[in-house]
C-alpha cells in the first residue's frame, strides 16, 4: 500500500466500518527473520487480516525493523505495514503508517511523553503516517508492562481502564488499545465492553487471543480489532490458527449485531 496514495488511519475505519472488527498480525523482529516474517505477512493478508504491525518490546534496533519492514514490503503484501514500536528504535522509513503511542497508566513520564517527543522528529523526517494510539496496559502485564513501568489495571476493575479510555478521548486520541500481555490471560469481555461503552472510540484488543473462541469473545464484546502475535510464532500451521482467529471474529461481530 502506498502511504502516497492512501491514508491508513481512514482505510482502518472505513475496513471497521464494512467488517465490523478488523484483525491485525503482530509481527516482532527479535523473534522472526525477515524471510519468515513476509511469509507470515503473505498469508495473513490471504487469510483476511486487514493489516501487519512491527514492533516488540525488548532487544530490537532500527536494522531489525528495517529488514522486517523491508521484506514484507518486497513479498508483495497490499496491506499496510503499521509499526508498533517499544522505543524510538522501533522506527522504520518504509513502512506504511506507525502507531504514536502513549502508555497511560505507566509511572513513568518518558513513556507517556518522553520517549514520543524524540521519535516525533524522526517520524517527520521519515515522513510516516501518525496514528495516535492511547496504549493501557491489563492484567499481568507481560514484558510490555515490565519495561513500560506500568501499574496494570486489574481485570476486575474495568471502570478503571474505562476511565482512562475516556480520558484519552477527551485528549485526542484515535484508537485505545487494551493490552493483555504476551502470553497472558486475554483482556475480559466485560473491560472490552465497558471501556467501548463509555469512551465511544475504536478499541483495539491484544494479548493472550490464541483461539477461535478467544476471537469471538473479543469481536461479541465490541472489539474493533484484534491483535494476534504469539500465537502466530509459535504455530506450526499459519493458515490454520489464522482461518480458525478470523473466523471467530466474524462469529462474534454477527452475534454482537444481533444483540444490537
Amino acid at each position: 500500500m502506498s502511504r502516497e496514495k492512501s491514508k491508513v488511519y481512514s482505510y482502518l475505519l472505513e475496513s471497521i466500518k464494512k467488517k465490523g472488527c478488523i484483525h491485525f498480525v503482530l509481527i516482532d523482529p527479535e523473534k522472526t527473520s525477515p524471510s519468515e516474517a513476509s511469509k507470515i505477512a503473505l498469508t495473513a493478508e490471504n487469510a483476511g487480516s486487514t493489516a501487519i504491525m512491527v514492533g516488540g518490546s525488548l532487544g530490537v534496533s532500527e536494522k531489525m525493523t528495517d529488514e522486517v519492514v523491508l521484506a514484507i514490503k518486497r513479498s508483495g503484501v497490499g496491506i499496510p505495514v503499521i509499526l508498533f514500536p517499544g522505543g524510538i528504535s522501533g522506527i522504520s522509513k518504509y513502512a506504511d503508517a506507525i502507531w504514536f503511542l502513549s502508555v497511560l497508566n505507566t509511572s513513568s513520564i518518558y513513556h507517556i511523553i518522553g520517549a514520543q517527543m524524540q521519535g516525533a522528529i524522526i517520524v517527520k523526517k521519515y515522513g510516516l503516517e501518525a496514528i495516535s494510539l492511547a496504549y493501557l496496559i491489563l492484567g499481568k502485564g507481560g514484558a510490555a508492562g515490565y519495561v513500560s513501568y506500568s501499574r496494570p489495571i486489574p481485570f476486575d476493575h474495568p471502570e478503571l481502564a474505562a476511565a482512562y479510555a475516556l480520558a484519552a478521548k477527551y485528549m485526542g486520541f484515535k484508537f485505545v488499545y487494551l493490552e493483555g500481555g504476551s502470553g497472558g490471560d486475554p483482556v475480559p469481555p466485560a473491560v472490552i465492553r465497558l471501556v467501548k461503552k463509555i469512551s465511544e472510540m475504536p478499541v483495539i484488543v491484544g494479548g493472550g487471543i490464541k483461539t477461535r473462541q478467544l476471537a469471538y469473545n473479543a469481536a461479541r464484546a465490541g472489539a474493533d480489532g484484534i491483535v494476534t502475535g504469539t500465537v502466530i510464532e509459535e504455530s506450526q500451521n499459519l493458515e490454520s490458527i489464522l482461518k480458525e482467529i478470523l473466523e471467530g471474529i466474524q462469529s462474534g461481530v454477527k452475534d454482537r449485531t444481533k444483540n444490537q
